[in-house]
């Protein structure tokens, strides 16, 4: 695969950027060789700067849920954009927005909009401090929150690609307010609250952690996890950053049917644009200023591009069988991968929910906790992603992050991935 203009920009790159790049993961270190600069998208394909057309099933780590340049976003986009790029005041795009997801999810009565993922889960981490009067909180390993100083401890995503487990910068006694629990342990969360009486302001998890692999989990532990926490007078935060609006529109909330006090969201709300929100019910969105003592503002919030291309690919979520349509997608693929490397036993399986799927390099199949990820593994998805990539496939350039299917991805799209994928699968294992 030539690759030549890329090399050159990075060369440029890296005398601009830490690493040459704006987010860690984008640097290819877990899998080595030089960072792809892309160009253009269109559908579920994309095309780098040397020309290179690949499928895509990174899908900009999950926001593109309609596949890339979708008619109904441009169109929406274009006409926001002619109207103005931003305002620093209330617009319609924002309520119309805002109505489009109230009414449409039983699990929240007001929102806020934010710019970005993180900027929701620091958002929401304050509104739980400020309504309980409590300063500890609750997260577990391997769940990855944004880069907000509190939630960088024993961390995944970028941090687990590069073997750190917390990050430098973060001040020990801010740490200290965090405490860490393994994933899919009733008896260790029970304990935190006992050893921990009145001091736990929240416990925040993604209800599907889908950061550091695909860490699924039991609906039965979500449901003590919401008991113990109504117990003990702590909030429950859902991180739906990733989840929500892809699992179905009511996120993994609505698929656990789990009511948590507030959610997080990002990625698909904004249709490929930075956006983030956070909601709950009205009496606890009542303590966010201007209503209350929780203060939280952002000069780009409710950007009105940013909205209009969210109203418009929340819109197409929202058509009959669209989450059907795309899970059984995913199935197909997952199950045609899984059924080849079971024929050959394969070190190697597929496993996904709605339409995210992760590839395991293992014979366990019920990974629900980081500590069950051999990083030895890695090995063998460093060979299958360079491989994919000469085959035209595109995933996220690292082992313990997800994959991710659009609606753009075409029945074509499918059968040539999973024609690909194992060819690929018979170099790593046979060559």
């Amino acid at each position: 695969m030539n690759n030549n203009i890329s090399k050159q920009l990075y060369t440029e790159a890296l005398q601009c950027f830490p690493g040459g790049v704006s987010s860690p993961v984008r640097a290819f270190k877990s899998v080595g060789g030089t960072p792809i600069f892309m160009e253009r998208g269109a559908g579920s394909h994309i095309w780098d700067v040397d020309g290179n057309e690949y499928i895509d099933f990174c899908c900009s780590w999950g926001p593109l849920i309609l596949g890339h340049t979708h008619p109904a976003v441009v169109a929406k986009v274009t006409e926001a954009l002619h109207k103005g790029t931003s305002f620093g005041t209330p617009t319609p795009y924002e309520l119309a927005l805002g109505k489009l997801i109230l009414a449409n999810n039983r699990f929240i009565e007001k929102i806020r909009f934010v710019s970005s993922g993180t900027e929701a889960v620091m958002s929401a981490i304050r509104l739980a401090r400020g309504y309980t009067n409590r300063n500890k909180i609750i997260k577990f390993d391997g769940c990855y929150h944004g880069h907000v100083d509190s939630m960088l401890v024993k961390a995944g995503s970028g941090l687990v690609t590069f073997g750190i487990s917390s990050s430098a910068g973060v001040p020990q006694s801010l740490a200290q307010e965090t405490l860490v629990l393994p994933l899919n342990d009733v008896a260790a969360l029970e304990q935190a609250f006992a050893d921990n009486p009145d001091q736990i302001a929240a416990v925040i998890i993604e209800p599907i952690p889908a950061n550091n692999g695909l860490l699924i989990q039991n609906r039965d532990y979500l449901v003590a996890m919401r008991q113990l926490c109504t117990q003990n007078g702590a909030m429950l935060i859902f991180d739906e950053v990733i989840s929500g609006f892809r699992i179905g529109f009511e996120g993994a909330a609505g698929y656990y049917d789990i009511e948590p006090d507030i959610i997080t969201y990002g990625k698909i709300i904004g249709g490929g644009m930075p956006v983030g929100a956070y909601g709950a019910n009205k009496t606890i969105m009542s303590h966010i200023s201007p209503d209350g003592p929780v203060y939280q503002a952002g000069t780009l919030s409710g950007n009105p591009v940013a909205m209009a291309a969210g109203i418009a690919q929340l819109s197409e979520c929202l058509t009959p069988n669209f989450y059907e349509n795309l899970a059984n997608k995913t199935q197909h693929l997952v199950d045609s991968i899984n059924s080849f490397c079971t024929e050959r036993n394969y070190l190697c399986y597929l496993t996904n929910i709605g339409s995210i799927f992760w590839i395991v390099f293992s014979h366990d199949h019920a990974i629900r906790t980081a500590d069950q990820i051999d990083a030895d593994s890695m090995k063998y998805f460093k060979v299958l992603y360079h491989e994919l990539l000469n085959k035209g496939i595109y995933l996220g350039p690292s082992g313990y992050e997800v994959g991710f299917i659009s609606s753009a991805h075409t029945d074509a799209d499918i059968q040539h991935t999973i024609t690909a994928m194992k060819e690929v699968l018979m170099v790593v294992f046979e060559k």
